[in-house]
């Protein structure tokens, strides 16, 4: 009779046990595989979230003179002449080569205005392009869609006594303020915002820009590429990435990756302890079996076998089945924790691993139990008959 043969008739014979032997492991991969697969799917997610949270590449006019200014607080007495941009230029960012994941480009134009005897800085935007990549934004009023209108900062409209829809003049023409930004703590706290190409005639600076944001998505590639891809095309501008928005994503998808490996490590802890109990009582209810295999000129790497095919087996089985189920349970529990997200889809390279960890796993724990049976003395075992 063929070893393999052997083994399978033991699993027959033994359907409660086996079967209970592989709902252990399955229950053991598919909480493996749901971990990883929810937590895929959130680190995903955040991903995502945090590519449209605002910009993560700035792009300005290569400059030698060192920043006076920290926290707000400007040393001043100190100005030069700054560089700028062709507007014309711009759609060079847009021939990199992973300009694929590119999403908002967003150029300003800034300049220094007075108004009622008092300087304030007035930035040219994109409108419709601002607003969208700036969500933290909230504001008390209507937000500016017209060339004629503006959206001023909380601390400049108290400084100049603005309000929603008031009016102010600017280089002899008339703007309203239709909204106030509230309060973000930043820089857009003091200033005034409008119209792109009407900042720009008010400014003097037709199709010049300052500053370019860039929101990237770098899920596929890392932002230091994109950044020196961009930095190819514009040799006279200092483009840079923020690195904190980077380490603040990198950090919170570490941490769910970090809880994910915890969790599976205790897993995989009790599935070893419930194969190695399972296959040790199965070797001690067949003593009187594995007795009469050596008495018949059974070697003891052929009972070693017989117990490691068993175990083989059961890995395989379990691992499969617990893939397929870590899935299901995945495809049904990431709506709930994501309700505008999904399962990512389903990762073969994760079911292969899952299924030699399955393997391994009950070949690990069976290995004593079954390195005890091959050492056993067939003439005790026979005792026992």
């Amino acid at each position: 009779m063929r070893l393999a043969s052997i083994s399978l008739n033991n699993l027959r014979r033994r359907k409660a046990k086996m079967l209970f032997l592989v709902t252990g492991l399955l229950i053991g991969i598919a909480t493996i595989v749901t971990l990883v697969a929810i937590t895929e799917a959130m680190s995903r997610d955040i991903e995502e979230r945090l590519d449209q949270f605002g910009a993560n590449i700035v792009m300005a006019p290569r400059s030698d003179q060192l920043s006076l200014s920290y926290g707000g607080v400007a040393a001043g007495g100190v100005s030069y002449t700054l560089q700028e941009f062709a507007e014309e230029d711009l759609a060079r960012i847009r021939t990199i080569k992973d300009s694929r994941n590119l999403g908002a480009v967003a150029p300003k134009v800034l300049g220094a205005v007075t108004i009622n005897g008092r300087q304030v800085l007035l930035m040219g935007a994109d409108l419709a392009v601002e607003f969208n990549l700036k969500t933290w934004w909230h504001a008390n009023g209507t937000l500016p869609s017209q060339p004629d209108q503006l959206l001023a900062g909380d601390e400049a409209a108290r400084a100049l006594g603005l309000h929603p829809g008031g009016s102010i003049t600017l280089a002899g023409r008339p703007f309203t303020v239709t909204a106030i930004l509230a309060p973000t703590g930043g820089p857009e706290d003091t200033i005034l915002v409008g119209d792109l190409h009407t900042v720009q005639q008010i400014l003097g600076k037709p199709g010049r820009i300052t500053l370019v944001e860039i929101a990237a998505f770098c899920r596929d590639c890392p932002i230091e590429e994109m950044v020196l891809q961009i930095a190819e095309q514009f040799p006279d501008a200092k483009v840079t990435a923020l690195k904190q928005a980077v380490l603040a994503k990198m950090q919170s998808i570490e941490l769910f990756r970090s809880f994910s490996y915890g969790i599976s490590f205790l897993v995989i802890l009790v599935g070893s302890l419930l194969v190695f109990v399972t296959m040790m009582g199965s070797v001690n209810e067949r003593t009187r079996e594995i007795g009469i295999f050596r008495a018949i000129g059974f070697r003891r790497g052929h009972v070693m076998q017989i117990i490691l095919l068993e175990a083989l087996l059961v890995g395989l089985v379990g691992g499969t089945l617990g893939f397929a189920a870590g899935n299901g349970i995945a495809w049904l529990v990431v709506p709930l924790v994501l309700p505008q997200g999904g399962l990512a889809g389903i990762n073969f390279s994760l079911g292969g691993v899952a299924v030699l960890l399955a393997v391994g796993l009950s070949l690990a724990a069976s290995f004593y139990p079954a390195q005890k049976a091959s050492r056993l003395d067939p003439s005790e075992a026979l005792r026992a008959l």
